[in-house]
C-alpha cells in the first residue's frame, strides 16, 4: 500500500509565476518519492511553461468534471485539467479570467482536503501557488486572500497567518487590513490567538517548550505610554492570558529589536501586530525558503511567501525555492501528529 501523503496544489493565477514554480518544484524526483500530488489547474498552460523551462512533462492528465476525476489517482503527479478555460498568456497582469480560474482551483483543492477519511480523492494537505488579490476582486470575489477564504470554507473562527523560515517563525495578529484600521481591529483576543496558535505550531514542529516573543504596536513598544497605550491596554493582557495557560510568552518588545533577538536564538517565534511588521523581517532573512502557513484550520495549508510576479511570468526566470519549501513543509505537517487545537484561551 502506498503510504505517501497526497498533496493538493492549486496552480495559482495562470498569468503569474504559479504554474512555473509548481512545475519546477515537482520536477524534483525526491519530492515525488515522498508524496503524491494532485494539481488543480490548466494542462495547456503547464505544458507551455514546461517547454519554455526545458521540463519533460511527466504528469498524468485527468479532465476536471469527468468520472475519472472522482476516482483514486495513484500516479505521482496528476493534473486536474480545466481545459475549457482560456487565457491570454501574452497579458501578464491582473485579469478577470485569472481571478476566476485561480479561485476555482483553490476551492477544488480545499474540497479535496475536506473530503472524509477513506474518500479516494482525499488530500492530506493543500499548497496554494500565488494568486492576485486584484484579479479576485476584478472577478467579483471579495475575499482579501487565501487565509480568509480557507477559514470560511473550514468554518474556523480562530485562525491566523503564520510564516516558517529557516531563521524566523512569525505569526500575525492582523493580516490584510489597512494600517489606519488597526486601532479599531486590534483586540486582546486577536493577540491571544497568534500566541496560542504559534505555540501549537512550534510544538508540531518538534519544539517542546516554545519561547514566544510578542511585538509592541507602537515605536519603542509605547515607551511607557508616551507613544500609545495599546501595549498596556491590549498586548500585555493578551500575554498574561497566554502565560496563565502555560505558554512561555514574553513582551511586549520593541519591534525594531526583537527580531534580532529571535535570529540570535533567544526566541522560537515572534508574534507581530500587523502584516508588514512581521513580513519585512521574514522576507529579508528568508526570501528563498519562507513559507506561509494558515494556523487553526482542521487541514494543512501552506504557500510560498511571494506573489504572482507578473513582470517575470512566462520567462522561465522564477525562483521556485519558496514553493519547494512550502511543499516540503506541507508534507512534514501532514505526517506530524497534530497538536489538539483545544478551546480558545480565556
Amino acid at each position: 500500500m502506498d503510504t505517501r501523503p497526497t498533496i493538493a496544489i492549486s496552480m495559482g493565477d495562470p498569468l503569474g509565476i504559479g504554474p512555473e514554480v509548481t512545475l519546477k518544484a515537482l520536477a524534483d524526483a525526491s519530492l515525488r518519492g515522498v508524496a503524491r500530488f494532485v494539481v488543480h489547474g490548466h494542462n495547456a498552460t503547464l505544458t507551455r511553461i514546461a517547454e519554455r523551462c526545458g521540463i519533460v512533462p511527466t504528469w498524468f492528465r485527468v479532465r476536471a468534471g469527468s468520472d475519472r476525476a472522482q476516482e483514486s489517482l495513484d500516479q505521482d503527479v496528476v493534473v486536474i485539467d480545466h481545459a475549457d478555460l482560456e487565457f491570454d498568456l501574452t497579458r501578464r497582469a491582473s485579469t478577470r479570467e485569472g481571478g476566476f480560474a485561480s479561485k476555482l482551483w483553490v476551492e477544488d483543492a480545499i474540497t479535496d482536503a475536506l473530503r472524509p477519511l477513506g474518500d479516494p480523492r482525499r488530500a492530506d494537505a493543500v499548497v496554494t501557488a500565488p494568486i492576485s488579490k486584484e484579479s479576485w476582486s476584478i472577478a467579483g470575489y471579495q475575499w482579501p486572500g487565501h487565509t480568509e477564504l480557507l477559514a470560511h470554507r473550514c468554518r474556523t473562527r480562530h485562525h491566523c497567518m503564520g510564516f516558517v523560515g529557516e531563521r524566523l517563525k512569525v505569526t500575525l495578529a492582523t493580516t490584510h487590513i489597512p494600517l489606519m484600521e488597526l486601532r479599531d481591529t486590534l483586540t486582546i483576543g486577536r493577540i491571544v490567538e497568534p500566541i496560542d496558535l504559534g505555540h501549537r505550531l512550534c510544538r508540531t514542529l518538534g519544539i517542546d517548550k516554545p519561547r514566544i516573543a510578542v511585538c509592541g504596536l507602537n515605536p519603542h513598544a509605547g515607551e511607557g505610554g508616551l507613544f500609545g497605550d495599546e501595549e498596556r491596554r491590549l498586548i500585555q493582557p493578551a500575554i498574561d492570558i497566554a502565560v496563565q495557560n502555560g505558554i512561555d510568552a514574553r513582551g511586549p518588545f520593541p519591534a525594531d529589536t526583537v527580531f534580532i533577538r529571535a535570529l540570535k536564538g533567544e526566541f522560537d517565534l515572534v508574534v507581530a501586530m500587523y502584516h508588514d511588521q512581521g513580513l519585512i523581517p521574514v522576507k529579508l532573512t528568508g526570501w528563498e525558503d519562507a513559507v506561509n502557513v494558515t494556523l487553526g484550520l482542521p487541514i494543512v495549508r501552506t504557500s510560498p511567501d511571494h506573489g504572482t510576479a507578473f513582470d517575470i511570468a512566462g520567462k522561465g526566470k522564477a525562483d521556485h525555492r519558496s514553493m519547494r519549501a512550502a511543499i516540503e513543509l506541507a508534507i512534514k505537517l501532514a505526517r506530524a501528529p497534530r497538536v489538539p487545537a483545544g478551546p480558545p484561551l480565556q
